[in-house]
């Protein structure tokens, strides 16, 4: 009798997760690849490119200042036009416009697309014509307010729905979406402007590829479970192609540290940034799609947590 294990125990394995029918526990997201996942990535972009260009406007960079503002405007306009095609018609976007709800995301950042693609339309221009600079100066500061909101509203869009993977990572989400808008700004930066004028893209890109990698590899760890789609699969692909993108940036860039011209190698760089922004908006959106889809992303951390709440209340 002493060498028995005392108390009941389980007498058939745990429960596999399923559905009625076969069906998700949670109804998976209907956005589409192309056109939401490009919206999330070409909203940082736009946002922080226009962060990029009022700093160099303020620090006689005419060269990047330009780029920074031909940038945010095509992207502003790229992600406008992603999220109009994916809602079908115009006219439901325009009915978005009709009531503004500061609890919704999608209303705000209905409203911040909507004030903030007509300053960078005018801060572009101006810097393309050389006209009206005093217009485009203030449209260009206009424009730099703004960014940073339309740049990380997209974080608190996904992380308040109910699928997991978007959900649960609330807390790290915005400043993953922010290093990850400026590792772009930075790229198209080191990219596209003069070569003596790219010392502000390279610091941008190289501060938000490390805050993103961070704010990532914290995300993944605290979220435990439910971070799975972040590392397997095709979600996970995608996250691992963005940090390897983002090492290989960071490894161009600080080759260009001592030097007044930027080389192949910052070129390179500058690429390599975009592309690892673009990757991991990507395998961010495909993560969500993976959580929703499997019922154990919802109900084991709903188990854990009724658990611990029984614990503490006994």
């Amino acid at each position: 009798m002493s060498g028995r294990r005392r108390g009941e125990q389980p007498m058939v394995p745990r429960a596999e997760f399923s559905s009625y029918y076969g069906r998700p526990v949670i109804k998976s997201p209907v956005w589409a690849a192309p056109d939401i996942a490009g919206y999330l990535f070409l909203g940082g972009l736009a946002g922080a490119s226009s962060v990029l260009a009022a700093g160099a406007q303020l620090t006689e960079r005419p060269g990047l200042a330009k780029v920074a503002k031909s940038g945010a405007l095509a992207a502003g306009c790229l992600s406008l036009a992603g999220l109009v095609h994916d809602l079908g018609r115009p006219s439901r976007f325009i009915n978005m416009l009709r009531t503004f709800k500061v609890t919704s995301p999608m209303s705000v950042g209905s409203w911040l697309l909507a004030g903030y693609v007509p300053v960078a339309a005018a801060s572009c221009a101006s810097a393309v014509t050389g006209r009206l600079p005093r217009i485009g100066a203030a449209a260009t500061l206009g424009s730099a307010v703004l960014g940073p909101a339309v740049a990380t509203y997209t974080a608190a869009l996904i992380s308040d729905t109910a699928v997991p993977a978007w959900h649960d990572g609330y807390r790290e989400m915005p400043f993953l979406f922010a290093g990850s808008a400026a590792t772009a700004a930075g790229g198209l930066g080191l990219l596209a402007a003069p070569a003596s004028e790219f010392a502000p893209a390279r610091n941008l890109a190289v501060l938000g590829a490390c805050g993103e990698l961070a704010a990532a590899r914290l995300m993944e760890r605290r979220l435990g479970l439910v971070a799975e789609p972040y590392q397997r699969g095709p979600s996970g692909g995608f996250m691992k192609a963005g940090q390897v993108l983002a090492a290989a940036g960071l490894v161009g860039a600080l080759a260009t540290l001592g030097r007044p011209r930027l080389g192949l190698a910052g070129r390179l760089a500058g690429a390599a940034f975009l592309a690892a922004s673009a990757v991991t908006r990507w395998g961010i959106f495909h993560a969500g799609r993976a959580s929703a889809a499997d019922p154990k992303y919802t109900v084991v951390p709903q188990r854990e947590r009724v658990e611990a709440r029984e614990s503490r209340s006994g």
